[in-house]
């Protein structure tokens, strides 16, 4: 996996010049583009992977250290978290047939016996038979995205934020993109016949700058509000040494009305996860906007109370870890799949231009792309 931008990199791309014919008959050669894609969540990997397999070229940025943005996990020493999404589910086909080019890296989850709890931890409703099922990638929930971005593994520049979006310098049809590296390293990127931004909203708002760019997209987007979420995740191993198949309640997820918490998950019931007992808690919209300016400590002790209350296993985790997500569920979406400004030649895709779920994500890349070709 490429993380940092080589010399061959940052030269400049030029489309080839096709040859004119006034034939009407015979089907004029495809033009190969070179587009940037913005972001190598679920949206710009599915995007990317649209373009390429059309025969474009695409270079795909992403600031983290690897593919995968609210899908995303973490490894511990009492095993893996998955810290964004939890499970997906399958509704529509096209969503359905690329799942099916990788047979054996996602598997059905029991969650969906999943329960609704009451403020105080009971059972106030469980789940009918035949609800759809809840999918989950393994051993992480980020191994369905780095499988798709594995063909994109040359053409995949990590730890690189973009912070400007600017008109070629040397041919003003196109654009040219300014980063920044983990290591203060700044570099230009030329020669892209669109940009396509697949980044929450607040971060294409400050792409776009904050309407410069293309109006008619920023204008679309201000209505969108995203609530965030803190994550709480816990290990309890000394559940394992005592030779128990888990702590507390029998039930392997659950959604919640208690005012702090929204949804627990037993990490380690997944399938493909190591066994020791752990947990993820991911607190409410209302709570997590109200204390979104809270340290972890006080957030981990806070949601810890609210676990022990749920569930009543009031042991003392082994491990306990918080992470912020600002934009996590969305409240206000785009209402289409995709944005495209064909004059600008920018396009924006992610989850929350229809909803929130990982589904959503997919199909809006892969209809951004589409519009695109």
């Amino acid at each position: 996996m490429t993380t940092r931008a080589t010399a061959k990199q940052t030269d400049r791309h030029r489309t080839p010049s096709t040859s004119r014919t006034s034939s009407t008959s015979r089907t004029p050669p495809t033009v190969r583009r070179h587009y940037a894609v913005v972001g190598a969540g679920i949206a710009g990997v599915a995007c990317a992977r649209t373009l390429v397999q059309a025969g474009h070229k695409v270079t795909l940025f992403e600031r983290e250290a690897a593919p995968g943005g609210r899908m995303a996990s973490i490894d511990t020493a009492f095993g893996r978290f998955d810290s964004g999404a939890q499970y997906f589910t399958v509704r529509d086909p096209r969503f359905a047939l690329a799942l099916e080019a990788t047979p054996n890296l996602c598997r059905p989850w029991s969650a969906n016996l999943v329960r609704v709890l009451d403020a105080h931890g009971r059972v106030a409703e469980a789940a009918l038979p035949g609800r759809e099922s809840h999918w989950v990638a393994q051993p992480g929930m980020d191994a369905l995205v780095a499988h798709w971005a594995a063909p994109l593994a040359g053409d995949l520049i990590t730890n690189t934020q973009v912070t400007q979006i600017e008109p070629d310098a040397l041919d003003p049809k196109r654009w040219q993109l300014r980063t920044a590296g983990e290591d203060d390293s700044q570099h230009v990127y030329s020669g892209f016949d669109a940009v396509l931004l697949a980044v929450p909203p607040s971060r294409t708002r400050v792409l776009l700058g904050d309407g410069k760019l293309s109006a008619s997209i920023s204008q679309k987007i201000e209505p969108v509000r995203i609530a965030p979420c803190w994550t709480l995740m816990i290990a309890f191993p000394q559940a394992n040494q005592a030779n128990m198949s888990h702590l507390g309640p029998q039930w392997n997820a659950a959604r919640s009305t208690h005012h702090r918490v929204a949804w627990l998950a037993r990490e380690s019931s997944k399938p493909g996860r190591e066994r020791i007992e752990r947990w993820t808690l991911q607190a409410s919209a209302t709570w997590s906007q109200e204390h979104l300016r809270d340290d972890a400590p006080r957030v981990e002790a806070k949601l810890l109370r609210a676990f022990a209350e749920i569930t009543g296993i009031h042991a003392v985790p082994s491990h306990a870890q918080t992470r912020c997500w600002t934009e996590a569920q969305t409240q206000v979406p785009v209402g289409k799949s995709h944005l495209w400004d064909a004059k600008a030649r920018i396009g924006v895709a992610g989850d929350w231009c229809t909803g929130h779920r990982v589904e959503d994500a997919f199909l809006s890349g892969l209809s951004l792309a589409l519009a695109v070709i």
